[in-house]
């Protein structure tokens, strides 16, 4: 009997559903227009989705990530409830990029720099000011 409560322990201390706290996840963002946003699913197709590589707590981008999109941006940096929230870095195809802070998904205090390292905008308590 011993032996069956230290095996159960152990499987339940190792299962993922308990800790529901994972590293090195990946997740791909599905847009989901009936529901106004998107959801993260374990599989898709980077061809058309958006990847997202990191750390995931239940069942949504947690912590420290990036989201590689199919159209050549990505974001690297923190996230919370399976949105961009913190200091984070938005990369655009063109060579530009956003850099700064994201609050609930949205660029709070952030500076877009152009592919020369230009500063063009700058958005302040989630309000672009042109430079």
């Amino acid at each position: 009997m011993k032996h069956l409560l230290i095996l159960i322990s152990f499987l339940l201390l190792s299962s993922p559903v308990i800790g529901n706290s994972h590293k090195g996840e990946t997740f791909y963002k599905w847009e989901n227009p009936s529901y106004d946003g998107y959801i993260w699913n374990g599989f898709g197709d980077k061809e058309t989705q958006s990847v997202y590589k990191g750390e995931v707590e239940n069942g949504v981008p947690n912590g420290l990530g990036f989201l590689i999109s199919p159209w050549g941006w990505k974001y690297v940096g923190s996230w919370k409830d399976g949105k961009e929230n913190g200091q984070g870095e938005l990369t655009l195809s063109n060579g530009g990029k956003y850099v700064g802070e994201w609050r609930n998904g949205k660029q709070w205090n952030t500076t877009y720099l152009d592919k020369y390292g230009n500063i063009k905008i700058k958005i302040v308590n989630g309000k672009p000011i042109e430079q």
